[in-house]
């Protein structure tokens, strides 16, 4: 079964911590210094937020796959559709370990279809290989950014 995904970037993580405890009526699963996760079940979605410099509003959509064989699924769909502008393996990214496709759709709208494989202690790999280190993002290229070789 899959999970609806929305990742949210904020100006204050806090408040909109405060916020989204009160309309979900639950604690987040998940808090880091520049990001929060809820995994609910009703309605069933995974609902990030992370507070990273980039500008407020809805970063991506997608879809959170429970086996290889549902991601492989939907990466082979992606595809069809001439979708994909990142396929990435064993990831790290939003503190989890992820295998995942990125794709847009005809408007620019960025999705994220992934399955979590692990935890992570860090945000995205580049930290991790930098001890820390402010590096290239995660969260997948634009078509456009990605035909330049850049990352987000």
């Amino acid at each position: 079964m899959k999970r609806f995904h929305v990742h949210v970037n904020v100006d204050d993580l806090e408040s909109s911590i405060g916020f989204y405890r009160t309309l979900f009526g639950t604690e987040p699963s998940v808090v880091e210094s520049d990001y929060a996760k809820w995994m609910l079940d009703d309605p069933r979605v995974n609902f990030a937020i992370s507070q990273r410099g980039r500008a407020a509003g809805v970063d991506h959509l997608g879809l959170q796959t429970e086996d290889a064989a549902e991601l492989a699924e939907l990466g082979t769909r992606l595809r069809e559709a001439d979708a994909v502008t990142l396929a990435e393996e064993g990831t790290v990214c939003c503190y989890a370990r992820s295998d995942k496709y990125w794709a847009e759709d005809p408007q620019g709208v960025r999705w994220e279809s992934f399955r979590t494989v692990g935890t992570s202690t860090t945000y995205t790999q580049a930290e991790a290989e930098d001890e820390g280190g402010k590096s290239a993002p995660c969260c997948g290229p634009s078509a456009k950014k990605a035909a330049q070789g850049a990352c987000c």
